[in-house]
């Protein structure tokens, strides 16, 4: 389908094909962001303004939450159950004898249909106490993150990639390790830190008719033939379960300390961290790694990515209701500093890039700024600082920000500012 002139239509190109012939159209001169007006973060829905810790918690959270649900990512249905777990395999010397490797099965009793996802653990050996935790979903699966050849290869679908070695939506043996550079689990490991992952296909394939062989169309009454309504859950909702599910496994392992647990993505899964950071408040530490719009970035700015472009070409990530602000931003009731905000008072840190300017580094940061009164109300700072900072210099106190050289990716240097952030708050 890529050779097709754009001129024919959007309609007939897959959703990252048309979302590379908008990239071309974009803005990305700062002059033409545009003026907005951003929806009162500490405002209730009765009109009155939030001024407590106490208040926050109690009344304008939940409010908030059930803005994201309607409008944004969906609401979880309720009487999925509770998930169960089966250690498939046990590796003491791995790595070259730094850490063990789990393999552990999650299934969800309720719904047999639904083959489970499969979750890799590293934990470092020799640490003498369990290990603080970074958990989050791969785009290429375990196999991918990790270079050990005996780790099992996906036989899930996976999205066309000549580059990942991804045949006829398979992953092959040249597919190892392909990920494994923004997974660097050796240096995680030396730190003292544990590595959980699994493959977010697993739960839901990624693409727009995915969610019928997923968990939202196995667990739907109507299955197949489910016609998703407004307030619904997403493949981002649904992705997020799956981040729970993990901990879930994580709070019942010895090993590791569920407590001091980091929710981490990046791009379509950074904006899945955000939204599994901000429902599940066990999550002590929340992560975005260039996540963009729908993600860390104001949506309310004409910059990059835009919800006309995003909700074109993936709607399925998303509620229906959020199509309705493709060009109409303004008519929001969030925009991201809420969805930061949300997971105050714990940690959150936003990593950029400079050449990622699809993603809007900038809007990533003033949602951190924006989303720091609620830091406040807590007595904690957030950004401590107005002005997005220089390249490759992190800033921030209980929201963490820094925007590194290069593009669209995970690099060593956003793993070292995640993992000083993690260790600035769990000493």
């Amino acid at each position: 389908m890529r050779p097709l002139p754009i001129l024919l239509t959007a309609m007939i190109l897959t959703g990252e094909d048309f979302a590379e012939a908008q990239q071309s159209k974009a803005n990305y001169d700062e002059s033409l962001a545009g003026s907005y007006t951003l929806p009162g973060l500490l405002t209730r829905a009765d009109g009155s303004v939030v001024k407590t810790a106490e208040d926050w918690q109690k009344h304008r959270r939940p409010e908030i939450l059930a803005l994201y649900q309607q409008h944004v990512y969906g609401r979880v249905p309720e009487g999925l159950g509770a998930p169960a777990f089966s250690v498939k395999s046990v590796k003491t010397d791995a790595l070259g004898g730094k850490a063990t490797r789990k393999l552990i099965q999650i299934t969800l009793p309720s719904c047999p249909a639904w083959e489970g996802m499969e979750l890799m653990l590293y934990t470092p050996n020799g640490l003498n106490r369990p290990a603080p935790c970074f958990a989050g979903l791969s785009f290429g699966g375990n196999h991918a993150v990790s270079t050990e050849t005996d780790v099992p290869l996906s036989t899930r679908w996976m999205r066309p990639s000549k580059e990942k070695h991804i045949v006829d939506n398979r992953a092959t043996e040249a597919s190892r390790g392909n990920e494994s550079s923004r997974w660097p689990l050796e240096m995680i490991l030396s730190r003292g830190f544990a590595v959980a992952t699994a493959y977010y296909g697993d739960i839901e394939p990624d693409h727009a008719e995915g969610w019928k062989d997923g968990l939202r169309g196995l667990t739907s009454p109507a299955g197949a033939a489910t016609r998703w309504k407004e307030g619904e859950w997403g493949a981002i909702s649904a992705w997020a379960w799956g981040l729970s599910r993990i901990l879930d496994y994580l709070e019942n392992d010895r090993d590791v300390d569920a407590k001091h647990c980091a929710v981490i993505g990046h791009s379509r899964l950074g904006k899945t961290s955000l939204w599994a950071g901000a429902q599940d408040e066990r999550f002590a530490f929340t992560i975005s790694n260039n996540s963009g719009e729908g993600g860390a970035a104001l949506m309310r700015r004409n910059f990059g990515e835009t919800t006309a472009v995003i909700t074109r070409a993936f709607p399925h990530w998303f509620t229906a209701t959020y199509k309705n602000y493709a060009g109409n931003e303004a008519a929001c009731p969030v925009d991201q500093h809420f969805l930061v905000a949300l997971a105050a008072p714990r940690p959150i840190h936003i990593g950029s890039a400079v050449e990622d300017q699809w993603a809007d580094p900038k809007g990533e940061f003033l949602s951190g700024y924006h989303a720091s009164p609620v830091y406040e109300l807590f007595g904690k700072l957030g950004t401590g600082v107005s002005e997005q900072p220089a390249i490759d210099t992190a800033v921030g106190h209980s929201i963490g920000y820094h925007v590194r050289t290069g593009g669209h990716d995970v690099k060593d240097y956003d793993w070292e500012q995640y993992m000083t952030f993690a260790e600035k708050h769990w000493r």
